[in-house]
């Protein structure tokens, strides 16, 4: 038997008390708890865990940032994305804070110096006694302070009050009115720095309660008010499988929530650092978040666009009109798309007289800021309040739920309204008993009695203000002739009247035509003058046609004057081609034509300024690349198409444009695209599909293959350009000179190998990781494919395309596109030498006019 000596003895409980310690140590730091106890610290790269491991808690740094900041983040889905900050506007600058519970129930955020730069007490204007104090982080996802044995629902403090950029399940969104508790949500500055944005969102108290989105102080959108079942500007907001939602509303608080029907289910509300508001959820098999839903959908959701009783309409080519009953404000303003001003009353009203209401349909209720309301009152006791108080201009059910319910006044103006397709609302106006009475056509009659012998005085004086005109334009009549027969006679066109023939005297074209173009001409000297005497400074960019110019008119209007160079490669057709195919086009993604100028030599088209100029600009750019996130160029993608349906079908001729490319791609201040130069442009009449031309005019490089080829083009070949211009908005590369060191395909080539493997993803612009929504990607490269295809049979039609993009449908697989070809011949079913690069070089030389 072996006997131990007492040091040994010794030894052996010293080690056994340090594996002790060593396992203790290994399973505290392996199982991270939920809570922090009062006096405990948390620092470095310690964290505290929700029970099912759904958050975690502690310090981080954001991307390229080396600030460190105290937040919440998903732990198992996908890390890194944080749903709350602490000290979102005091960063750390280094890894020595400290988080900390006081005995008194306080978070204390301090830095190296211990001084403290947050503090959950900073947030709540008071905060009851605490024995025990822990702070918890529940899976919810809200961190909270209670008792040591209080009930997790009853906190003294919760991070769920003071929310950052997020709002998820669980959480209320509104305004406490016993304790003047305000919950609201503000975006990040950057994806990078979370530091208080300028945008935020808000349950609007004043008045009837409503959902506004807000850039500073500024209303940027409106949700509108809740009417029982959504609010009343999201119509998209329906019921659903994967949430439910609501809106409280008593004399306690005012919030909107939701909350999960599937627990398995991931998904929030978040703001973006652009202002736009998404709900997003997380796709498990493709570790990514998805943009489900968005409020803001197009520039009709832009606060107040068409100003005091206008009414927003996408689907009109012009997207303001007045509410019936109404007429511009500034008439003047509003045929120059300035909507700004609104809407007046046609008749006047007259308390006295017995007002009455006019019934509108389908309508985004309007702000709601100056309403009041009253959840008791059936909508005839509504219309009694409503009458009986001449300063109120319309009333509506508050609650549209079952048979309707509650009342809804305003008072005073009536903006912000929008017309729905689907899930609208009822709006009764307050209107004059007289226009009521005898409806519209007697108060047009009324208005004809009171206007002819006006303008019979006006025409007289007119008529001799344009002989005397006439006389003293007798040379610019000499000099501009020839060019406006040219204009007058081309086919479809009877005259451009108004100014025009007041300028040069009776229309030289057929008088049988019925078919005016209502075209502004504009001096020559206003020209000179708005653009600083064509000066380099306002020169904008150059084209085919010439010099592009911004000018400023004498009212202050922006607008851009297209002036033809002499050595311009196009000419007077072009010229009159663009007049005679954009001067009645009404569209929101189309450039809007305001006038012209002829003087001898001088021929100048004056269009609607684009402030943020090409998408070239931004596209074919490193730096400006990056303003474009993914959610704004699937717009600006969705805008084009809009566009081209327009013109292939929706305008009232057929017109081909024949020369689309990125570079002929406007942007306006929103970011809306705008299709632009129709020098090349043909229009079809009746059923005319395609054409045949001996002068292949446009780009190399979006031009379709029979085209470039046979000269032979249609709504197809546009069909073509537009596939060529989608793929280039989404790889920020030109499809011509395109260079890629494996092979040597053009873009087309490259994306169609991309997708044959499943690898289409990677043609995607490496600045669009963060925001990109891969579902949207991949189905907009297979959309692109179908336009790009060889044969024209087979490439979708413009409207199709509007389909597939906005549905979830099976898409057909893509054959070859045209103009593909790779360095090594192969069996692809097409001739790969037919549109080659030796042919395309001849054509180029030979009958291409290209640019």
């Amino acid at each position: 038997m072996t006997t131990t000596t007492m040091a040994e003895q010794e030894r052996n409980i010293t080690s056994f008390h340090l594996s002790i310690l060593v396992l203790y140590a290994l399973i505290t730091c392996t199982t991270a708890a939920d809570t922090i106890a009062a006096d405990q610290t948390i620092k470095g790269n310690e964290t505290i865990l929700s029970p099912q491991q759904t958050f975690e808690l502690g310090f981080f740094s954001p991307e390229n940032s080396t600030n460190r900041y105290v937040g919440i983040w998903y732990k198992k889905i996908s890390p890194g994305t944080v749903m709350w900050v602490a000290n979102r506007n005091s960063p750390l600058s280094n890894n020595s804070g400290e988080l900390s519970l006081t005995l008194q129930g306080i978070l204390v955020l301090r830095n190296s110096t211990g001084d403290v730069i947050w503090s959950s007490a900073n947030s709540s204007s008071s905060l009851p006694s605490v024995r025990n104090p822990v702070a918890q982080l529940l899976d919810t996802g809200n961190f909270i302070i209670r008792e040591e044995n209080g009930s997790p629902e009853n906190p003294i403090w919760q991070s769920f009050d003071f929310p950052s950029d997020t709002f998820v399940p669980g959480m209320k969104f509104g305004k406490d009115l016993v304790t003047g508790l305000e919950r609201y949500f503000t975006s990040w500055k950057s994806e990078n720095d979370p530091s208080i944005g300028d945008h935020s969102v808000w349950i609007e108290t004043k008045g009837y309660p409503q959902l506004i989105v807000r850039d500073g102080r500024k209303i940027r959108f409106r949700a509108g008010p809740w009417n029982g079942l959504r609010f009343s500007g999201e119509p998209n907001l329906r019921p659903n499988s994967i949430y439910r939602f609501g809106f409280v509303l008593d004399q306690r608080e005012m919030y909107y929530h939701f909350d999960l029907i599937n627990s398995s289910v991931v998904t929030r509300v978040v703001l973006k650092p652009s202002g736009s508001l998404e709900r997003l959820l997380w796709i498990e098999n493709r570790r990514e978040w998805l943009l489900y839903l968005t409020p803001q959908t197009d520039s009709c959701d832009r606060y107040g666009l068409c100003g005091p009783f206008g009414s927003c309409d996408i689907n009109n080519s012009l997207s303001c009109e007045c509410l019936e009953g109404f007429e511009p404000a500034s008439p003047d303003q509003w045929n120059v798309a300035d909507w700004t001003q609104g809407c007046r009353r046609s008749t006047p009203l007259d308390c006295g007289s017995g007002d009455g209401f006019r019934k509108y349909s389908n309508l985004k209720l309007p702000d709601t800021q100056e309403s009041w309301f009253n959840q008791s009152m059936n909508l005839d006791e509504c219309k009694m309040v409503c009458e009986k108080n001449c300063n109120c201009s319309a009333y509506t059910t508050q609650n549209i739920t079952g048979s309707g319910s509650g009342c809804l006044l305003w008072f005073g103006n009536l903006i912000d309204i929008r017309t729905f397709m689907e899930n609208g609302q009822y709006l009764y106006i307050r209107m004059p008993a007289s226009e009521l009475a005898t409806g519209r056509s007697s108060s047009v009659k009324r208005r004809v009695v009171i206007i002819v012998p006006i303008i019979s005085v006006l025409l007289i004086i007119l008529l001799s203000v344009c002989v005397f005109y006439r006389i003293k334009k007798r040379k610019a009549k000499q000099e501009g002739s020839s060019i406006l027969v040219l204009l007058y006679s081309s086919v479809g066109i009877g005259s451009i009247s108004g100014t025009l023939k007041g300028a040069y005297g009776d229309d030289p074209g057929d008088e049988n035509s019925k078919d005016d173009l209502e075209l502004p001409l504009i001096d020559f000297s206003i020209l000179r003058k708005a653009t600083n005497n064509f000066s380099d400074n306002n020169k904008l960019g150059e084209g085919g046609f010439g010099p592009v110019y911004k000018g400023v008119l004498g009212n202050g209007q922006e607008v851009a004057v297209k002036r033809l160079s002499k050595t311009s490669t196009q000419g007077l057709d072009e010229f009159k081609n663009e007049v005679i195919c954009i001067s009645k086009l009404q569209h929101r993604n189309l450039v809007k034509l305001l006038g012209c100028c002829i003087k001898g030599a001088e021929k100048m088209l004056v269009y609607e300024y684009m402030p943020n100029k090409g998408l070239d600009s931004f596209i074919f750019d490193g730096t400006q690349s990056k303003i474009l996130d993914w959610p704004t160029r699937f717009h600006i993608i969705k805008g084009i198409a809009r566009g081209l349906v327009y013109l292939h079908q929706d305008s009232r001729l057929r017109i081909i444009h024949r020369d689309l490319k990125v570079s002929n791609i406007l942007l306006d201040h929103d970011m809306i695209p705008k299709i632009s130069d129709f020098g090349l442009a043909r229009s079809f009449g009746g059923n005319q599909i395609e054409a045949n031309t001996n002068r292949v005019v446009g780009t190399y490089g979006y031009m379709a293959p029979e085209y470039a080829g046979d000269g032979i083009f249609s709504i197809k070949s546009d069909v073509f350009s537009f596939g060529v211009l989608v793929l280039e908005i989404v790889s920020g590369k030109k499809n011509r000179g395109f260079l890629h060191k494996e092979h040597s395909n053009n873009l087309l080539g490259h994306a169609w190998g991309l997708h044959k493997e499943g690898r289409s993803l990677e043609l995607v612009a490496a600045s669009l990781d963060e925001s990109i929504s891969l579902s949207e990607a991949i189905r907009l490269i297979h959309v692109s494919l179908l336009c790009v295809q060889q044969r024209p049979e087979d490439r979708p039609t413009m409207s199709s395309v509007i389909l597939m993009l906005e549905s979830d449908g099976k898409l057909p697989p893509p054959k070859l596109p045209g103009f593909f070809y790779e360095k090594a011949t192969t069996d692809t079913g097409y001739s790969s030498s037919t549109y080659g690069a030796n042919s395309t070089n001849e054509l180029t030389v030979t009958m291409l006019n290209a640019r």
